[in-house]
């Protein structure tokens, strides 16, 4: 998967009509670049060699774990990235621990009174809110949040050398438009799984043994709705990594999609190629996770995966 993802973002650079060193040579504001100076610059940096060549290169060093070289500002690509991410990762794991229990929480709350009036209420807004784009909520919360009740900061801008825990009021109105875009799906999927297992004969069966109340929610209720609901809460963890990179860009936020964008505008490939196998593989990680704790949470999915073996 992930040789499939490279060789996508190596093909997609590919077809673009310029590269890193038609890039460069504009910036100097010499006006268009001479073929003469073209060819001597991409074979400095060289991309006058096949495209297959490269791409050769680029994949075994990147398996032996040398990320390259920026082709614009000559520095290490695992520097960039590392000091990019970690601002990143940081806003992703904040999101991500409050994401997962708010959803299953609010989740369990709609499913186990489906057809009450908190189920409406929460099944409504969580659709109203898929709905939107979550850009659009990271303005009206600009608009109303930050320049009409100036509560927080419209932009999360750092000073250089400093660290997202030395200002962590900036992560406020980025993770609230993480929360808003990414919580109500998952949010509708347990609450369906809920109500599912709410109406199943043995529930029933419980019931009238005397098991109820919380005793029921969490012996008998929740872990069957969970173990069904841990792939979509997988998947909107890993919606953090596109959505990540919208927040990033409509807050100004110091993290790795500004980096990433700077680098696709300026035709870098080492910087682009990494970073999106990177990212990738992060995803793939994500969703493998999911897979081993349902067959940890679900004897069922062990049956199954083990091919009906005991």
């Amino acid at each position: 998967m992930l040789l499939a993802v490279a060789l996508v973002v190596f093909m997609l650079f590919e077809t673009l009509d310029s590269d890193a060193a038609t890039v460069i040579l504009s910036r100097t504001g010499g006006g268009d670049p001479t073929p003469e100076q073209l060819a001597a610059l991409r074979a400095q940096l060289g991309l006058d060699r096949p495209a297959l060549v490269r791409f050769e290169d680029w994949l075994i060093a990147f398996i032996q774990g040398d990320f390259g070289h920026s082709l614009i500002s000559g520095r290490p690509v695992g520097d960039v990235l590392l000091g990019r991410a970690t601002n990143s990762v940081a806003l992703a794991l904040i999101t991500a621990t409050l994401l997962v229990p708010a959803s299953l929480a609010l989740g369990l709350l709609a499913g186990a009174r489906a057809g009450s009036r908190t189920d409406r209420v929460i099944s409504v807004g969580a659709l109203a809110a898929e709905s939107v784009p979550s850009f659009v909520f990271g303005v009206l919360l600009v608009a109303t949040v930050s320049l009409s009740l100036r509560l927080l900061p419209a932009v999360s801008l750092l000073p250089t050398g400093a660290s997202v825990w030395d200002r962590p009021e900036i992560l406020v109105l980025p993770v609230t438009c993480l929360l808003i875009g990414l919580a109500p799906h998952p949010v509708r999927m347990v609450r369906a799984q809920t109500a599912e297992v709410m109406a199943s004969p043995y529930i029933k069966t419980a019931r009238l043994n005397g098991i109820a109340g919380a005793r029921l929610m969490l012996r008998q209720v929740a872990p069957n709705a969970v173990s069904a609901s841990i792939h979509p809460l997988a998947g909107s963890v890993v919606g953090l990594i596109g959505g990540v990179a919208v927040v990033e860009t409509l807050f100004s936020y110091p993290g790795l999609s500004q980096e990433l964008l700077r680098a696709i505008e300026s035709r870098d490939f080492p910087f682009v190629q990494s970073a999106a196998v990177l990212l990738a593989a992060v995803g793939i990680g994500i969703y493998l996770l999911a897979d081993l704790l349902t067959l940890l949470v679900s004897p069922r999915a062990r049956q199954v995966a083990m091919g009906g073996r005991r």
